[in-house]
């Protein structure tokens, strides 16, 4: 037997021996919301390299500590990050110029990886705002249950992946049917982005890797393998997720309709993770957006709030790698946490939100993920976040950097999005 099929054995049986325990784990779990019991943490300094030297400027950052950081990420939370593959193509499968009574051109297009599999792919449903003359900015993401969920349109192709089964949105079988157009479509507000002069972009996580414990089987980590040269148990969902958005990215820099320099990158709760780690090591997208991330994504690990890392990695075990597992309920020997994560996204611009009644996400946690990120983007000259408790709720603070807390539950809401497109226009629009 190779190596790599060790690899892989291991990695399958990390996977059943988190299956068989977190029936255990998710019945025992209680999680704390009482500030007072979080307990007392130190979170690792940020300037300083592991041969304890300190970071002096924003050139020592870029040259030393930031591949520094992406590599320990790389290693004990997310996997590694592929390289395109070499053979990467696009295809306009469909267009429609006088979409939406006329607002917006639509685009669907398939990025192929492999020109000896078609089918490792993943369809982009793209639009484009008509009455702009030039190349516009565009916001992109990844959606939870396909394409066609986001817009009542009918000229939206139904996903042809596996898709969650949902008895609210009439999904049976785990296959995408007439009855679950547009159910998530108040999470995409496209006729309010098109009239603010934005396109926007998305596609399924499912086309790149189905969102349960065997859908690395499957997805982009199998399929892809030998033409990445990366097995399965290198990387994780998180990062096939991640790894999508960048393909996102290739084929929009290279359309004539959109801005390559004004793309900013967006996602809630577990998709607000992956669009977190691909902004990580894509710096081609100019703004970053995370939206109620929460622990892995925004929220710091070491606080006892909320959803914690042996929970997550209980309920969902292929969301990071193996490594990540040997942190649970010991989060303290971590070299990282996510305030690094988010300071990786140093100089650009970085919007955190939270809302007021998503308390497993942890909202103080996210905002001082995003404070504790300051002094990296301190060293390019951009102030960060200041003071030690959460906003007012609706009342956005930071400039390049930014945050807000809204009323309500966990989700992404118009509100949401038009304080992204509100910064969005005070970077782009300047």
């Amino acid at each position: 037997m190779q190596l790599f099929d060790f690899q892989i054995l291991y990695g399958v049986l990390m996977l059943a021996i988190c299956a068989v325990t977190s029936s255990f784990g998710q019945k025992d779990f209680q999680p704390n919301y009482d500030e007072s019991k979080v307990g007392e943490y130190k979170l690792p300094e940020l300037l300083v390299m592991r041969d304890g030297s300190t970071v002096k400027n924003a050139k020592e950052w870029n040259a030393k500590r930031r591949p520094e950081i992406l590599d320990l990420f790389s290693k004990h939370v997310y996997g590694v990050m592929p390289s395109p593959t070499p053979d990467i193509s696009f295809k306009v499968i469909e267009e429609n110029k006088k979409a939406l009574d006329g607002l917006a051109v639509r685009k669907q297009v398939r990025i192929y990886f492999d020109k000896n599999n078609e089918n490792a792919y993943m369809d982009v449903l793209l639009y484009i705002p008509s009455a702009q003359k030039k190349p516009v900015p565009v916001f992109i993401g990844l959606n939870f249950f396909g394409n066609h969920t986001v817009h009542a349109d009918r000229g939206i192709k139904l996903s042809e992946s596996w898709v969650p089964n949902n008895k609210e949105f009439q999904i049976e079988e785990h296959k995408a049917t007439e009855m679950s157009r547009a159910i998530h479509d108040r999470r995409w507000p496209v006729e309010e982005l098109l009239k603010s002069g934005y396109a926007v972009a998305t596609a399924y996580c499912g086309d790149l890797e189905p969102d349960h414990v065997d859908g690395w089987k499957t997805g982009i980590r199998s399929s892809l393998k030998e033409k990445l040269n990366v097995q399965p148990n290198e990387w994780s969902a998180m990062s096939a997720w991640a790894w999508g958005l960048s393909r996102m990215v290739d084929y929009l820099v290279q359309d004539k309709q959109i801005n390559s320099k004004q793309i900013v990158v967006t996602g809630h709760s577990r998709l607000g993770k992956a669009a977190l780690w691909s902004a990580a090591n894509d710096t081609r997208m100019a703004i970053v957006v995370s939206n109620d991330s929460g622990e892995g994504g925004a929220a710091l690990a070491r606080r006892n709030f909320g959803e914690t890392v042996e929970r997550i990695n209980t309920s969902f075990p292929y969301w990071f790698v193996d490594q990540y597992k040997t942190y649970n309920k010991n989060e303290s020997a971590m070299l990282v946490d996510q305030h690094m994560l988010l300071a990786l996204m140093a100089p650009r611009p970085l919007y955190v939100a939270s809302a007021e009644d998503d308390e497993w996400a942890d909202p103080f946690g996210e905002f001082l993920g995003l404070k504790n990120a300051g002094p990296a983007y301190a060293l390019f000259g951009i102030e960060g976040i200041k003071g030690d408790t959460l906003p007012p709720v609706e009342v956005p603070v930071g400039d390049v950097v930014r945050y807000h807390i809204r009323k309500g539950a966990h989700d992404i809401t118009l509100y949401d999005w038009q304080q992204y497109i509100k910064h969005a226009d005070s970077v782009f629009k300047k």
